[in-house]
C-alpha cells in the first residue's frame, strides 16, 4: 500500500485526493491544510475550471493536520503530495525530503531556478525521488503527439508551434504577483515549456517578444533555438482581457513525412475542437484519429498512476522527473529575460 499525505487542499489538492481514491493499492492517509473548515470535509467552497465541484467529503480514516511537521512526525507516509501555491513548493518539498519521504510537487516546480536547484539537491541528499506534476503529456492529444515523436512513425521531427491562451483569470488571487504565482508565464505557459523540453531537448537560446503587465509577461511569442539540432520551435501564450474565450490550446508539429494538427477552445462556456486531431500525410491524404480519454480527470489519473507506480518500484519518471521540470522553469526564466531586455536569452545568459 502506498500511503500519501496531501499538503494544501485547494482545487488541485481536491483533484489529487479524488484521483488517488481510484488507484488500487494507494490511499490518502493524511491531509495538511491551514483552513480548518476544509479539514472537517467541507469542500463546498473549492472551485476550478474543470472536474467536479467541491462538496461535503467523508474524511473518516484520514488523519488531518494544520502543520506539515506534525503530519510528517505523526504518520507513516511513502509519498508527500505538495499542492500548495507555487511560492511555497520549495519549503514544503525540502521539509518532506528531510523526513525521508518521496515528493510529488505540483507544477511549476518553483518560481525561481535557485529554489528548484535546492529542491533537487535535497532529493539527492535524502536519496528520495522528486516528481513534478506536469500533466500535459498525459492528455490524449499530447500523448498522441509525443508517441509520434518518440516512435518516428512519420520520420524525424522537424519542429512545431504551440499555443496556450486564456482569458484573464481575475478570480485568482495574487495571479500577477511575481513572488507568489508568477502570472501566465509560470502558471500557464510552463506546461508547453515542459512539453517542448520533453519532446525536443533543452533549447540553447530563446527570443521572446510580447506585452507586459505589472512587470510580468502578459501575452507573448517565443522562438526557441536548439543549436546543431536545427529544430524550428515556437510558442504563443498569455492572457487576453476578453472573457468570451476562457481557454485555448493546440499545436502544429512538423515531421519529415507528415504534419500533426490540433486545437481546442472554450468559447462562450462551451468546449469544442477548433481543429480535431489531424494528420496531413505526404501523400496528400488526411487522417483524423479518434482519441480516447478526453475527460481531464483521465489525464490526472494516468499522471498519478505513473507517480505511484514509480514510488512503488523506487524509480525515476521519464516524464515527471525533477530535471525536466527544473528545465521548464529555466525556459520560463529565459523568456522573461528576453522580453525584459528585448534580446535573445541563452541558457546561461
Amino acid at each position: 500500500m502506498i500511503n500519501v499525505g496531501i499538503v494544501g487542499l485547494g482545487f488541485m489538492g481536491m483533484i489529487h485526493y479524488l484521483t488517488y481514491r481510484k488507484l488500487p493499492g494507494v490511499r490518502v492517509a493524511a491531509i495538511c491544510e491551514v483552513n480548518e473548515k476544509r479539514l472537517t470535509g467541507d469542500w463546498t467552497d473549492i472551485k476550478g475550471n474543470f472536474g467536479p465541484a467541491g462538496e461535503q467529503m467523508d474524511l473518516s480514516g484520514v488523519a488531518t493536520f494544520t502543520s506539515i511537521d506534525q503530519m510528517l512526525a505523526s504518520t507513516e507516509l511513502d509519498l508527500v503530495d505538495v499542492t500548495l501555491p507555487p511560492a511555497l513548493h520549495a519549503e514544503a518539498t525540502i521539509t518532506a525530503f528531510a523526513a525521508g519521504r518521496h515528493v510529488f510537487c505540483e507544477k511549476p516546480m518553483s518560481l525561481r531556478l535557485e529554489e528548484c536547484e535546492r529542491m533537487s539537491a535535497a532529493a539527492r541528499k535524502a536519496d528520495r525521488r522528486l516528481y513534478v506534476g506536469h500533466v500535459l503529456p498525459f492528455f490524449p492529444e499530447y500523448a498522441w503527439a509525443y508517441d509520434a515523436i518518440q516512435s518516428g512513425r512519420y520520420g524525424a521531427v522537424l519542429g512545431g508551434a504551440f499555443r496556450r491562451v486564456i482569458a484573464d483569470p481575475a478570480w485568482l488571487r495574487n495571479y500577477w504577483a511575481a513572488d507568489q504565482v508568477g502570472g501566465p508565464l509560470f502558471d500557464l505557459h510552463v506546461h508547453d515549456a515542459h512539453f517542448i523540453r520533453l519532446a525536443f531537448g533543452m533549447p540553447t537560446e530563446v527570443a521572446s517578444r510580447g506585452r507586459m503587465r505589472h512587470g510580468l509577461p502578459e501575452f507573448w511569442h517565443s522562438h526557441f533555438t536548439f543549436g546543431d539540432a536545427g529544430y524550428l520551435v515556437e510558442a504563443t501564450s498569455g492572457v487576453v482581457n476578453q472573457q468570451g474565450r476562457a481557454f485555448n490550446h493546440g499545436f502544429e508539429i512538423h515531421f519529415e513525412r507528415a504534419t500533426m494538427l490540433f486545437e481546442f477552445a472554450v468559447i462562450g462556456g462551451e468546449g469544442a475542437y477548433l481543429c480535431p486531431p489531424t494528420v496531413l500525410l505526404e501523400s496528400g491524404g488526411v487522417e483524423r484519429p479518434t482519441l480516447s480519454g478526453g475527460d481531464p480527470m483521465n489525464a490526472f489519473e494516468a499522471e498519478l498512476r505513473e507517480v505511484t507506480d514509480a514510488v512503488r518500484n523506487n524509480r525515476e519518471s521519464a516524464i515527471l522527473g525533477g530535471p525536466l521540470a527544473q528545465d521548464a522553469v529555466k525556459l520560463c526564466e529565459m523568456q522573461a529575460r528576453s522580453m525584459a531586455g528585448s534580446r535573445p536569452a541563452g541558457a546561461r545568459g
